[in-house]
């Protein structure tokens, strides 16, 4: 399908007419979100540091799957594809907590730099259960050379970027929110909730996991972790300075209260 681009009178950025035509998304509303997104992530100077970014959008599985910055329905394009038990609706797409995963294709090893990397995720979901809501590791445990956020787990949230050592951590009242664990140097590795920076840290990076991310879940070679919090943005890139973090957050709240969705 071919979306008109002077459609409800405005010329759409070529990024984000890349994604209606890959997509099929259409709605004016849907359509005006992802444009301004794309427009506000390039001003900020984000775009460019993104390696996929899952807006979420349209209602379904088949519109959730795809990569805002490389829209082929592909692995190597980090598409998602779905396993075990989602529930997908205008509001984003919820995992069930016991087998339900997305399998992002992005394999950390081949995809981000050690000491430049981050991930996000927009949960909508008020949970404080043992979840993992995106990650990868090389081993069973979330301590080998892994990537994860795990929100509020007994109250506490956990960042961890590319390293065998010690978490970050940060005492959480709350697990809806919009979550960036970012590393931007050896041993420069901090985490964020919505536009406020909560935990710092100097633990060195030791490595990139060798398995894909998942999102709504933990690829390990262990016992797998999933979560039940709703995911309404999620992203992986390289790593972000404290103004592009703060920036990045403004962007995605101003994307999801478009769409009604904003926690």
């Amino acid at each position: 399908m071919i979306i008109n681009p002077y459609a409800f009178g405005v010329a759409y950025d070529p990024d984000a007419q890349a994604f209606f035509t890959a997509s099929g998304l259409t709605g004016a509303t849907n359509l005006t979100a992802i444009n301004q997104l794309v427009v506000d992530l390039k001003s900020y100077g984000i775009w460019t540091k993104m390696k996929a970014i899952y807006p979420i959008i349209g209602g379904n599985a088949a519109l959730h799957k795809w990569n805002l910055k490389d829209p082929r329905d592909l692995d190597v394009a980090f598409r998602l594809t779905f396993s075990g038990g989602w529930t997908h609706s205008a509001t984003g797409a919820l995992p069930n907590g016991t087998n339900g995963y997305a399998d992002t294709f992005l394999t950390p090893s081949t995809s981000l730099l050690q000491n430049s990397s981050h991930i996000s995720y927009y949960s909508r979901t008020q949970s404080n259960g043992l979840e993992v809501e995106i990650g990868s590791s090389t081993g069973p445990n979330p301590g080998d050379a892994a990537s994860l956020l795990e929100i509020r787990t007994s109250g506490t949230t956990y960042y961890r970027v590319n390293s065998q050592g010690s978490y970050i951590t940060y005492s959480d009242a709350d697990s809806r929110a919009f979550y960036i664990g970012n590393r931007t140097g050896v041993s420069v590795v901090n985490g964020w909730r919505n536009s406020t920076k909560v935990a710092t840290g100097t633990t060195a990076s030791s490595g990139l996991s060798n398995r894909t991310f998942w999102l709504g879940g933990f690829n390990s070679t262990g016992a797998p972790y999933y979560s039940t919090k709703e995911c309404a943005f999620s992203s992986i890139g390289d790593g972000l300075t404290d103004t592009e973090a703060a920036n990045f957050y403004t962007a995605v709240q101003a994307y999801q209260t478009t769409l009604a969705r904003q926690i």
